[in-house]
C-alpha cells in the first residue's frame, strides 16, 4: 500500500517537538513476565526466579516475596538491575554465603544477558553437602543461566497513540494501513463515521500519517492524543 516511506530512527527525531515527542529512550530487552527455574547440584535445590523490576522498590517487594514463598530456605540470594546501560542500578546480595560467591556471580550472569529492568532470586535448600567457594559460584551463575532460558522477552518501545476519523468507504483501508506500519488498533466507534484509536511506535508514526493522507486525498490525519516513552511490547 502507498509509496515509499523512510523510517527514521527515535534519535533522529532530535528533540522531536514536530511529533510531539520531547524524550528519547533507549531501548532494550526486558522480561515481559515471571519465570522459574530449577537446578540440583549434590542434593542442594537451587530454585531462580526471575521477573520484570521497573524501580528498586519493585525489585525489592519482588525479593519480599520470593522469601515469603518458601520461609523455610536456606539462602535467597537476590539480584537486579534497575533500568539498563549508563543509567543502570545494579544490586545483589550473597544472603549469609560466603562473600563474593552467590550474589556476585548471579548479578554478572544478568549483565551479561543484555536485559534491563529485571531481578532474579536464587533460593536455595541445602542438601547436606558443601560445594566449595567455586562450586557455590557455578551454581548460583548456573541457576541465573537456567531461569534466563526460559524467560520471555519484551521491549520498551516509544509509542503514540492516535485518533482519526474516516468515512465507512476508507475503513477497511485503515486497519490495513495501522497493521502495514506496525500499529496496535485499541479502539473503533461507529456513529456517522468511524473513530479509530490506534497506537504505533514513534518511528512508524510519519510513514503512516503520510500514507493516510495519500488514501484520503489529503483529508484525514492522526491526531496525537497521547505518547508514552516505554511501552511494553513482548518479542
Amino acid at each position: 500500500m502507498g509509496g515509499f516511506c523512510k523510517v527514521e530512527s527515535v534519535s533522529s527525531f532530535g528533540n522531536g517537538a514536530d511529533l510531539g515527542y520531547p524524550w528519547a529512550m533507549e531501548r532494550y530487552t526486558i522480561p515481559a513476565a515471571e519465570a522459574r527455574a530449577e537446578i540440583e547440584i549434590l542434593n542442594s535445590r537451587f530454585i531462580a526466579t526471575a521477573a520484570p523490576a521497573f524501580s528498586v522498590a519493585e525489585a525489592r517487594a519482588f525479593i519480599a516475596r520470593i522469601r515469603d514463598e518458601f520461609p523455610d530456605a536456606t539462602h535467597h540470594v537476590p539480584a537486579f538491575l534497575v533500568g539498563h546501560g549508563a543509567s543502570v542500578v545494579a544490586h545483589c546480595g550473597d544472603d549469609g554465603e560466603p562473600a563474593g560467591t552467590a550474589g556476585r556471580p548471579a548479578l554478572a550472569v544478568l549483565q551479561g544477558s543484555d536485559l534491563g529492568d529485571v531481578a532474579v532470586v536464587v533460593t536455595r535448600y541445602y542438601g547436606g553437602r558443601k560445594l566449595g567457594t567455586g562450586g557455590l559460584v557455578r551454581a548460583y551463575g548456573d541457576a541465573v543461566r537456567a531461569v534466563l532460558e526460559v524467560l520471555p522477552h519484551a521491549r520498551k518501545v516509544p509509542t503514540h497513540t492516535l485518533r482519526l476519523v474516516v468515512p465507512y468507504s476508507l475503513f477497511e483501508r485503515l486497519r490495513l494501513a495501522v497493521a502495514a506500519h506496525g500499529g496496535q488498533i485499541l479502539d473503533e466507534a461507529f456513529a456517522a463515521e468511524v473513530r479509530v484509536t490506534a497506537r504505533f511506535p514513534v518511528e512508524r508514526v510519519p510513514c503512516f500519517q503520510a500514507e493516510v493522507q495519500e488514501l484520503s486525498g489529503g483529508q484525514v490525519r492522526g491526531e496525537i492524543v497521547a505518547s508514552d516513552e516505554a511501552t511494553i511490547v513482548p518479542m
